[in-house]
């Protein structure tokens, strides 16, 4: 083995790639389990989960079996413990194995759905909704986008207000992930006319009267990913619904942000691994001219690009959670990662289709679904644009408002 006089490494690279940097023993443990898991359980049914439009109610009670669905959640509200990093390199072992973006989003929804209530809510609504979703018992999601309000959480206005012991809800919302199977949904309301100041969250049950899915939407990816637009007309619900105190919904929501951001950077960042791994093996086989594709050099180069704007994208993601973890406030750091590695996901995708060349643009290539799936990621979460206007405030960037 060794060095050329050079410098140049003589050994032969691996084709597949699987970093582990960042993450400790333990994490590469629990990120190797997670992808084989993946690899075993859930690939095999990934193309019929694409044409059902959702994931079985029955994956979210195997993952659960498994260990992988409560990590990162406190035992004290049915979650198996473990930090920030733990459910990173879970969900990285998942997205490595080419879980699509919509199936992990079905899967892991409770990410977004529980948190508040697991912080702020009271052990009534933890028993009741919590420990049930994380034992893969019941399915939740959250509430916040509207027809008319999308990254501005400021602006929501479907409303509460009381009435005796109970609360009285009208508005809608759009593109709620995992709400047509769901058996509750966490939703924002405005419960005061004071902008961010008025919101609070309030949990719905399913076959509450009035509350309906309206429709389902259908979208460009995320397939698997059931996404719903709800209606809320006259909706009660008793007032112990509430999560925490009341017109303290928008801080519960914002405290949550960065989490979130973090989680979309990964799966940017993990669509542009998957891709890169399908890519460098696909053009090892296939031969064009009588020579294998990355007999080229203009090929290989492209790889290596895919490569390095994969690992600059993981390497500062994972950074970005390193400085929160440990108590930083790295809001617009968060946002900037997000950015940077759902646009390498997008790049690393595109090539990727590029040197699948016709198969690449055909259902039944698997990077042609990771396309699809990175595509929505500079939107979910909070626009590139809004994200990228936020940083630039944070950072002293923009003039003071007179």
């Amino acid at each position: 083995m060794g060095s050329w006089p050079d410098g140049h490494d003589r050994r032969e690279p691996s084709v597949s790639w699987s970093p582990t940097s960042g993450f400790n023993e333990d994490q590469i443990a629990l990120k190797q389990s997670a992808k084989a898991f993946a690899e075993r359980e859930l690939m095999p049914h990934m193309d019929d989960w694409e044409r059902a439009g959702e994931v079985p109610r029955e994956i979210q009670k195997k993952v659960a079996q498994a260990g992988l669905l409560a990590v990162g959640f406190p035992e004290r509200v049915g979650g198996d413990g473990g930090n920030l990093f733990d459910n990173l390199a879970l969900q990285e072992g998942f997205m490595e194995a080419g879980v699509s973006g919509g199936a992990l989003t079905a899967i892991f929804t409770h990410g977004i759905a529980l948190p508040h209530i697991a912080r702020n809510g009271s052990q009534e609504l933890i028993d009741t909704w919590v420990k049930p979703t994380l034992a893969g018992d019941l399915i939740g999601s959250l509430g916040i986008t509207e027809p008319g309000a999308g990254s501005d959480v400021a602006g929501i206005t479907t409303r509460a207000v009381r009435d005796g012991d109970e609360w009285v809800i009208n508005g809608a919302k759009m593109f709620i992930s995992s709400s047509v199977r769901g058996d509750f949904v966490t939703v924002a309301c405005r419960t005061a006319d004071t902008g961010a100041h008025g919101i609070s969250l309030i949990v719905v049950p399913k076959g509450t009267p009035g509350y309906t899915v309206s429709r389902k939407l259908d979208k460009m990816g995320w397939l698997a990913s059931d996404t719903g637009e709800l209606s809320f007309v006259d909706v009660r619900v008793p007032i112990t619904n509430l999560v925490g105190q009341e017109n303290h919904g928008f801080y519960y929501i914002a405290d949550q942000f960065v989490t979130e951001r973090i989680g979309l950077a990964l799966q940017g960042y993990g669509h542009a691994i998957r891709c890169l791994n399908l890519t460098a093996e696909y053009v090892a086989q296939r031969t064009a001219f009588g020579k294998p594709l990355n007999a080229n050099q203009v090929v290989r180069a492209k790889l290596v690009e895919m490569r390095r704007q994969t690992e600059v994208a993981r390497t500062y993601t994972l950074e970005v959670a390193r400085r929160y973890a440990a108590g930083e406030s790295v809001v617009a750091e968060a946002c900037m990662a997000k950015q940077t590695a759902v646009e390498a996901g997008c790049w690393v995708a595109d090539a990727a289709v590029q040197l699948h060349g016709g198969m690449g643009y055909m259902r039944e290539t698997e990077v042609e679904r990771h396309y699809r799936d990175v595509r929505l990621l500079p939107i979910g979460g909070g626009a590139t644009e809004v994200l990228t206007d936020l940083a630039a405030r944070l950072l002293g960037y923009a003039p003071d408002k007179k």
